[in-house]
């Protein structure tokens, strides 16, 4: 995982049955009410915390670790 300022990079492992859909869907459910939870804050001042947006790739041909690498050298980047 990179954080960066308008987005994240994950790296995420999934049963293709499941469906990433559902993985991101899930995911930034959970992450919204944690956030809220936290930063009260965030409730009144944001009709919600992520966009319907998000970008999947999958990784097949291309290695792990190279994945990985670009995912890392994100923050790098942005400095």
């Amino acid at each position: 995982m990179e954080i960066m300022p308008d987005h994240v990079h994950l790296l995420i492992k999934c049963d293709p049955q499941f469906g990433i859909h559902r993985v991101v869907k899930h995911l930034k459910g959970y992450t919204s009410r944690v956030l809220r939870m936290e930063f009260r804050h965030l409730t009144s001042r944001l009709p919600s915390l992520w966009t319907n947006a998000y970008f999947v790739a999958t990784v097949g041909t291309v290695q792990l670790d190279v994945i990985k690498k670009y995912i890392e050298s994100q923050k790098e980047r942005s400095d």
